[in-house]
């Protein structure tokens, strides 16, 4: 398995994230577009954590079960911030991560640029991949993909100089544009990652809790720091 952390910005490290439908929409995105076949012309809305689909018959919406996707990926972790984004996808075909990555970019930028009236492009590019080779790598990464909100209110914790650890945890169990709560056991979206790989390395949930809490203070960003995509 080939597994890839990927990353991509807002031009000019612009918001592309402004209220909370956009994140919705680009969560929503991430499974919608991770398949081979084009996207369906329905309604898809969020339900007990899980993806729904609704069609009209004649101004009636009738709920129906969505045919079986064909994925391109498999999507490990996510994190979403106001101006980018991390992931963490593995490709399930030849060329699934670019493919993947084009419907999702073209996809989000299209919404985005008709709900606020604007044109042009809307991430500074294509995007920033790396391709995880050790074992080394493997381990932090997921981490420091779910650690990425406290930049928002502790960026000092990318120089291991984060006091209030349990303030930063509970934050963080508070943030939802994130795989982190899956990953703990709850349910936020689910539906869009493949977190049986991870789980299994981390020993579970709890395994996977407790060595996040105790990767910050005796780890760090100083561990893959030649690895970070934001330089």
């Amino acid at each position: 398995m080939e597994l890839i952390h990927v990353l991509n910005r807002g031009v000019d490290k612009r918001k592309i994230f402004l209220d909370e439908q956009d994140y919705f929409r680009f969560i929503h995105d991430l499974f919608e577009f991770n398949d081979t076949e084009p996207a369906e012309n329905l309604g898809h809305f969020f339900k007990n954590h899980h993806i729904v689909v609704r069609r009209r018959y004649g101004g009636e919406i009738k709920k129906e079960k969505r045919r079986e996707r064909k994925l391109l990926v498999e999507i490990h972790a996510f994190c979403l911030m106001p101006n980018h984004y991390h992931l963490l996808i593995a490709p399930k075909i030849e060329n699934g991560t670019a493919l993947f990555m084009k419907k999702l970019n073209a996809g989000y930028s299209r919404y985005f640029n008709e709900k606020y009236q604007r044109k042009g492009a809307l991430f500074e590019g294509k995007y920033k991949r790396i391709i995880i080779k050790d074992e080394a790598h493997f381990i932090h990464l997921p981490y420091y993909i779910h650690y990425n909100p406290l930049d928002l209110i502790m960026p000092e914790w990318r120089e291991r100089k984060l006091r209030d650890h349990k303030k930063a945890m509970e934050f963080l169990e508070n943030y939802r544009w994130s795989s982190h709560l899956d990953y703990l056991g709850k349910n936020n979206f689910p539906s869009v990652t493949h977190r049986k790989l991870l789980l299994d390395f981390f020993d579970g949930h709890k395994g996977y809790k407790n060595n996040m809490e105790g990767w910050l203070k005796e780890s760090g960003v100083g561990e893959i720091g030649e690895f970070i995509l934001e330089k």
